[in-house]
């Protein structure tokens, strides 16, 4: 008789041990899961702060650029208004001395 309690108490014993072990298992697993959570949440704002600066490094290194184009675009031009400014006042002065000869 004493084997058979002995054995029913082993059993018993097993049983709350799994249950035990279950239970470990469940609170290590929530633990995980909010843990990965958070860990997640941090990575998403990590990432989108990464990508503001880097979407803000873009837009300042466009602007740079685009003011640079610009700026070479306004010295061109300037250079063909002064080249087409000094055609144009030859031009006035050969008009002059052609109206001053056909005058005289």
């Amino acid at each position: 008789m004493t084997t058979i309690s002995e054995a029913i108490t082993t059993i018993k014993k097993a049983e709350n041990d799994a249950d035990k072990l279950i239970e470990d298992a469940k609170v290590k697993s929530t633990e995980k899961i909010e843990e990965s959570r958070n860990n997640s949440k941090e990575i998403i704002v990590k990432s989108k702060e990464d990508a503001l600066a880097e979407a803000e490094k873009l837009l300042f290194d466009a602007e740079s650029n685009a003011k640079k184009e610009a700026l070479r675009i306004s010295n061109k031009t300037t250079e063909e208004v002064e080249k087409t400014k000094i055609v144009a006042m030859k031009k006035v002065e050969e008009a002059a001395d052609l109206v001053v000869k056909s005058i005289l």
